[in-house]
């Protein structure tokens, strides 16, 4: 499976893989839905208000129609409604977040290779490339990567143990995308043999929750990730 180096936000780059052209269709489509229930929704209340300028009706319709994916994307840090709900996002062919500049020159290509040639370039483009590239993103210098694992049989743990007694309270304060990047750091660690995003996992995540732990890096996180589970589980 291709992968992609991604660089975090703690400098630490974690392996992640293309997303596969089934995703990123099954994205387009849920936020085509999304656009169209808004078109629908502002035809109605259009129809309701009654306004006199036909300009400014178009542009009402048409402007966030068209501008929906630039603007989720520099919002959402590369995801769409779409992307978010598939857990694709987008990223630089170089692992770093994408720039404004990299957003609006992959929409400028959409509007191209989506709306006027109603995607076929795009599916023929991602499918040959092997990096999951787009006509845009060739053009950006982006991809869309996979940014959860894809089966059960790529996770670090599952509990089954209904007796476990958790052993870190502070593990509250992580967010799932936290949780996300200590898992990735284990897996880095179990398929790889680095340590390095492991060790440095457990430096910063011991900092930022005020622990204290003579536990090494790799135990000390999958007590963390069986804490958290233990504990989103009981919500």
């Amino acid at each position: 499976m291709q992968t992609i180096s991604v660089r975090t936000t703690q400098n630490v780059f974690i392996d992640y893989p293309i997303a596969s052209l089934g995703d990123r269709i099954l994205a387009y489509l849920i936020d085509s839905l999304i656009q169209f229930a808004y078109i629908a929704l502002i035809f109605y209340a259009l129809y309701k208000l009654d306004l006199d300028s036909v300009a400014l009706n178009v542009a009402i319709i048409t402007l966030p129609f068209l501008g929906y994916h630039a603007v989720f994307e520099i919002l959402m840090g590369g995801q769409s409604p779409g992307k978010r709900q598939m857990k694709i996002k987008v990223v630089r062919m170089d692992g770093t977040s994408p720039t404004i500049g990299n957003f609006l020159m992959r929409w400028l290509f959409r509007l191209v290779e989506i709306f006027l040639l109603r995607g076929a370039i795009a599916i023929i483009t991602i499918a040959a490339n092997g990096r999951g590239q787009r006509l845009g993103d060739v053009v950006a210098g982006t991809t869309v990567v996979k940014v959860v694992p894809q089966s059960a049989s790529d996770t670090v743990f599952t509990i089954h143990d209904e007796n476990y007694q958790p052993v870190f309270a502070e593990v509250m304060k992580l967010t799932d995308y936290d949780v996300e990047l200590l898992q990735q750091a284990l897996v880095a660690n179990r398929d790889h043999g680095n340590n390095r995003p492991v060790d440095y996992a457990s430096e910063q995540v011991k900092r930022y929750l005020g622990i204290e732990s003579d536990m090494p890096p790799v135990k000390l996180l999958y007590t963390l990730i069986k804490d958290y589970s233990f504990y989103t589980s009981q919500h």
